[in-house]
């Protein structure tokens, strides 16, 4: 989840709006000669400086924002004798708005076509997962003594993890799409959607303080289906000729008091069925996925979305009880390994018995291990629902926090216990290598530079040390052989003493630069061309000995022909465009030359770069022939 940096706004919207919270001057409290309405300006602006604060220094901890907003409600809840801090509860109300926009913006973001395209994985193993990992923690919440009410809710509270944790590490690894990065994101996707059952559930088991009859029961569940129903046809036949009435007249303050109004309104039919207003939010925003407007709307409600759940989470800090967590810090201490274990060994059980090998099935146990933050959302519902007590919502919001905490050393963990490991091998045979050109890595680059040369029909031998993409290009008839291009004796297999050019287009640059020293030391029969990452790499390149026609930086030649196509689309002719877009090629390759020669005796990155001065390549001379060329503005 994504917590934008508005929570200024929202705390100071916040004493604009309650400023009873505020203590008045007939309570003698007053701070600076402040009272009332400057009282709750002063507590927001002391809001402002904690979040400040203490979410930088989380981020830059690697906690991440959220328990940087939670500390800087725990702070404020020490520290402060002034109304927020005394009644924490207010302001959780309050800021629990931020929870139904987070709602509506998942929903937006679950088009129904999408979700049925991939209902085998998000409905089978996500729900299968949360369920396992939900009966174990239920279970030890009863042995520790809960209410099987509070038991069940602190079991499907934990069996959350953290999407924003998880998906970091994800998106930081590269592996979106590999099989381990698919599954997670497949489960993170159902406990997404999972939130939304899971606050009705909250509703449904919130004791009514009186004995409900059969009738009873069944008229609730029959008003909660009409209005359901009702937001459903609303939301298939209103919302999208609405939108398209407003988007009409331009104005777009409109148009997001339309989004709030839809979220607001969808809420309150909830609310009146005797229902979560996060359901109701969740519902509209599903209707609106398949509008030709989701996106402007969802632009329109996320800076909301941010500030108010930047807000929610600040409150959750604020409204921890400190004694019961000073109290039961020995239980929270004991309780964090023993959960995140838990969850652990039913997430590896479930993805082991849906076929998943035992090191990504073991991966994701370890990076899902962690409670995440709609665990915060279930328990504050559940304890205004009066299912949890105070103290036992303490000491789970405590528990969540730390496990998100430690979080970040479970690839760590993984890896030790994994070991080293072997890296994947294949069998391969290189009786058919020997093609006049060979092409080491196939990757984005490597394949779009085969392409051509395949083309004219010039012998191409293709090889690259990832076996997965090995497989992929056999789906798609390529014949690519395995193995590692920083070994000689695989490059001699594969040809390259017989070849007339050897093109390197690894994607790994320390990798790129070893494979240089060996083909050149060995293998110098053939014209080399080489592919650089960036200026710096190609600096490195260079320091091998390799000359600048040889080195292609792999963002040069497109970065050009964008700027050529930009200034077609300015009004300059093709040929004006080109002979601009030749000189900055000229006047750069110039200033690489003497880059080269400034780093020639450097090895690493960082020598290199402190041996080179980048400098912008500045604005072409205004003479009379390039002011000819300029079109008119």
């Amino acid at each position: 989840m994504t917590l934008h940096a508005a929570l200024p706004v929202a705390a100071l919207a916040l004493a604009a709006a309650t400023p009873a919270l505020a203590a008045d001057p007939a309570g003698g409290q007053a701070i600076f000669g402040l009272v009332g309405m400057e009282l709750a300006f002063l507590e927001a602006l002391i809001l402002i400086a904690l979040a400040c604060l203490c979410v930088p220094l989380s981020r830059a901890l690697g906690l991440g924002t959220v328990i940087g907003y939670l500390a800087a409600g725990i702070v404020a809840g020490i520290g402060l004798p002034v109304s927020f801090a005394s009644q924490p509860g207010e302001l959780l109300h309050f800021a629990e708005f931020g929870v139904v926009l987070f709602l509506f913006v998942i929903g937006l973001e679950f088009r129904p076509a999408r979700l049925w395209e991939m209902r085998g994985t998000i409905f089978g193993r996500g729900l299968s997962q949360v369920m396992a990992c939900a009966v174990l923690l239920t279970l030890a919440a009863l042995l520790y003594g809960l209410d099987w009410r509070a038991a069940l809710i602190v079991g499907l509270g934990l069996a959350l993890s953290s999407t924003a944790l998880v998906m970091r590490g994800i998106d930081e690894s590269g592996e979106r799409n590999s099989r381990f990065g698919q599954t997670a994101i497949a489960v993170l996707l159902f406990e997404d959607l999972a939130i939304v059952p899971f606050l009705l559930l909250v509703t449904l088991l919130a004791p009514t303080g009186g004995e409900t009859t059969l009738a009873d029961n069944a008229w609730a569940v029959a008003v909660g289906v009409g209005a359901i129903a009702v937001l459903v046809v609303i939301g298939r036949y209103a919302l999208d000729p609405m939108f398209r009435i407003i988007a009409r007249t331009r104005t777009p303050e409109l148009m997001t008091a339309a989004a709030l109004g839809v979220v607001v309104f969808a809420a309150l039919i909830m609310a009146a069925a005797g229902l979560s207003y996060a359901m109701g939010a969740f519902i509209a925003g599903v209707m609106l996925a398949e509008s030709s407007y989701r996106h402007e709307i969802e632009a329109d409600i996320e800076p909301f979305r941010g500030l108010f759940m930047g807000l929610f989470f600040v409150a959750v800090g604020l409204s921890l009880d400190q004694g019961a967590v000073a109290e039961n810090w020995l239980v929270i201490l004991l309780a964090v390994p023993v959960t995140v274990a838990l969850k652990g060994l039913g997430a590896y059980t479930v993805n082991r018995a849906f076929g998943t090998p035992h090191p990504i099935a073991l991966r994701i146990a370890f990076a899902m291990g962690q409670h995440g933050e709609f665990g915060f959302v279930l328990f504050s519902a559940a304890s205004s629902a009066l299912i949890l007590p105070g103290d036992v919502a303490s000491i789970v919001v405590a528990i969540v926090t730390l496990s998100m905490a430690v979080s970040s050393q479970s690839e760590r963990a993984y890896r030790l216990v994994m070991g080293p490991g072997e890296p994947e091998t294949i069998d391969e045979d290189y009786s058919d290598a020997g093609g006049s050109v060979l092409i080491i890595g196939f990757g984005r680059v490597g394949q779009l530079v085969a392409q051509p040369l395949i083309a004219e029909g010039i012998a191409v031998t293709l090889l690259d040390h990832d076996a997965d993409r090995i497989r992929e290009a056999k789906r798609f008839g390529a014949r690519v052989h395995f193995g590692d291009g920083t070994r000689p004796e695989v490059l001699d297999a594969a040809g390259a003493a017989g070849a007339r050019v050897i093109v390197i287009a690894t994607d790994d640059p320390d990798a790129t630069l070893r494979i240089t020293r060996i083909v050149r030391d060995r293998f110098s029969n053939a014209s080399l061309m080489v592919r650089a990452h960036d200026r710096i790499h190609a600096v490195r390149l260079a320091g091998e000995g390799l000359p600048a026609t040889a080195i292609m930086r792999e963002t040069l030649l497109s970065a050009l022909a964008l700027g050529e196509a930009t200034l077609h689309k300015l009004g300059y002719s093709m040929d004006d465009a080109q002979e601009v877009v030749s000189r900055v090629r000229e006047t750069d390759g110039a200033r690489l030359a003497e880059q080269i020669a400034a780093g020639r005796d450097a090895t690493a990155r960082d020598d290199i770069v402190t041996a080179i001065a980048p400098e912008p390549l500045g604005a072409a001379s205004d003479d009379a022939d390039t002011a000819r060329r300029r079109p008119n503005p």
